[in-house]
């Protein structure tokens, strides 16, 4: 079967591939970059459960890419987290079936509302500690949490490396930095999953997943760097403009689900 990728303008490719380094860099450093790539594929005429399914593909390369090089870097804490990324990956296979049997045109008329609740919750969640504290949560507490993010990423995604990283500060009582770096591992974990479950429903463009792939590696590569350097300051002021901005292009067209409500 030839893949829809060749419906595809070169420019409307050219175009994700640039996305896709964008968000690689994005999710290294604070997550939330499928809240370009999603949309954007969208944007670009791939259908809501392929959009999700290709941004999968390309978005488990980029992570397995930025989680070792935290882990080389000595941030990543495999053992500690091991329970919590077991029951991430579980939830995310729950959520990467169910989403195979929504109706797409609810897909299409979800992902705007969701971009807004998330550009919002960007614009005014608190800032993050750099500093580890004390644990408000232990690990069967914190697991149950890293199930129902898990569930959302396999059934959705964008932004699950955020609301990661803010339960393992909120919740773990982890400093900023190896915050992001053991959400890389929790967040491969929801990644390997829902691909998974996706290649199992035949929802993958192999060739387009591949390209974006390619770019979200080297976008992984340079956010990690910069985010043990610097941390994942500076961030969320883009994806809220991202978010926004996103949101506005989806709804611009009048055959958006989403306007047969109203």
């Amino acid at each position: 079967m030839i893949e829809p990728l060749l419906n595809l303008a070169p420019e409307a490719v050219a175009f994700l591939i640039a996305v896709a380094f964008v968000a690689g860099g994005i999710d290294a450093l604070a997550g939330g970059g499928g809240l370009l790539t999603i949309p954007a594929l969208m944007a670009a005429g791939v259908p809501p459960v392929s959009a999700l399914a290709t941004n999968k593909l390309q978005s488990t390369i980029g992570t397995s890419s930025a989680f070792l090089t935290f882990h080389r870097a000595g941030h990543v804490d495999i053992k500690a987290f091991a329970v919590p990324a077991l029951g991430a990956f579980i939830g995310s296979v729950a959520g990467g079936t169910a989403v195979q049997f929504v109706n797409p045109a609810f897909l299409s008329a979800f992902v705007p509302v969701l971009l807004i609740a998330m550009g919002l919750y960007f614009l005014f969640a608190p800032p993050m500690s750099e500093v580890d504290r004390h644990a408000r949560m232990g690990r069967i507490g914190l697991t149950m949490v890293t199930t129902g993010i898990g569930f959302y990423d396999g059934f959705f995604g964008p932004g699950t490396g955020s609301f990661l990283t803010t339960a393992l500060v909120a919740l773990g009582g982890l400093g900023l930095v190896r915050a992001i770096a053991n959400t890389k591992f929790l967040n491969l974990s929801t990644n390997v999953a829902g691909l998974l479950a996706m290649i199992a429903g035949g929802k993958v463009l192999w060739l387009l997943g591949a390209g974006m792939a390619a770019a979200n590696v080297a976008g992984n590569q340079v956010g990690a760097r910069l985010a043990i350097r610097y941390g994942g300051k500076g961030v969320r002021p883009l994806l809220v403009v991202m978010s926004f901005a996103l949101t506005i292009k989806l709804l611009s067209d009048p055959k958006n689900p989403l306007w047969s409500l109203f």
